[in-house]
């Protein structure tokens, strides 16, 4: 039961439940990503993540979101 406990801490930690994970990508789309998150006034992580649920939207066909 510790480790739940240990594990729904970090969840917190992390933003309410969002999970966390490595991403490798080649230095040239690190650095576009990063300028367009910049042009965006985005952090790298929020690009990212609104790009991905940008996607995810458009894949189900749904209205776009701000």
């Amino acid at each position: 039961m510790a480790e739940k406990s240990k594990d729904r801490k970090t969840e917190e930690a992390q933003g309410g439940g969002r999970k966390a994970f490595l991403l490798r990508l080649s230095p040239k789309v690190h650095g576009e990503l990063r300028e367009w998150a910049a042009q965006d006034m985005r952090s790298l992580n929020a690009q990212v993540e609104f790009l991905l649920r940008e996607a995810l939207r458009r894949r189900k066909g749904g209205k776009r979101s701000r």
